[in-house]
């Protein structure tokens, strides 16, 4: 898992069944202290999350298949919640 921060959506008009109705948002990773990364995944989004939000992302296949009640299916990256705050310590 990640913390990340949504920068925006991905549209495609063709896709696998599975993906119908699911939301692709484009996720930047944060390092720790909350700096972007310039590393990005495309991820299915749960929550609702939108532009700017800061999302905790599932990035591994089986667990965000496992999530979606997929078997088999072509997932990897999954929004699993959106964050509040982030406290070190």
């Amino acid at each position: 898992m990640y913390l990340g921060r949504v920068t925006g959506s991905v549209v495609a008009t063709v896709q696998i069944s599975h993906l119908d109705g699911r939301r692709l948002l484009l996720v930047e990773r944060l390092d720790l202290a909350g700096n972007t990364t310039e590393q990005y995944d495309i991820a299915v989004d749960e929550t609702r999350a939108g532009p700017g939000d800061t999302v905790l992302v599932l990035d591994e296949g089986n667990g965000a298949r496992q999530i979606l009640g997929l078997d088999p299916g072509a997932i990897r990256a999954v929004i699993v919640g959106v964050v509040d705050d982030v406290f070190e310590g």
